[in-house]
């Protein structure tokens, strides 16, 4: 089984950056789309972004788009979602996932907390 964890979440003000990174163990990393989701109390959740294995294909939410990017380095088994102009909105669990077919996420890491204040 393939094991996510997340870091890099924190407490930041809004307009500042937060750079969260997914650290991938197990098998086969590389064939992966890597996928980042948040959810905030009560409410459901969202997707935030993706991108393909090979990093040719991203995909952003229209709530982050122009603000959030997501790089990989396979090489490193890791994953990133750099996130700047960070509004209170944002605030939420956030959560890396894997999907070795396409739709079909199938690791989830146990998610990082980001808040972000006025």
């Amino acid at each position: 089984q393939v094991q996510l964890v997340e870091s890099g979440g924190g407490l930041v003000q809004a307009g500042g950056s937060l750079r969260l990174s997914c650290a991938a163990s197990g098998r086969t990393f590389r064939n992966y789309r890597a996928g980042w989701f948040r959810q905030a109390p009560g409410k459901e959740r969202e997707f935030v972004a993706s991108i393909s294995w090979s990093g040719g294909n991203t995909q952003y939410a229209d709530s982050v788009k122009g603000r959030f990017t997501i790089p990989r380095d396979n090489a490193k088994n890791m994953a990133y979602l750099q996130m700047n102009s960070l509004k209170p909105e944002d605030t939420a669990v956030y959560y890396c996932a894997l999907a070795p077919r396409p739709t079909q996420y199938d690791y989830w890491g146990q998610g990082t907390q980001v808040t972000v204040s006025s």
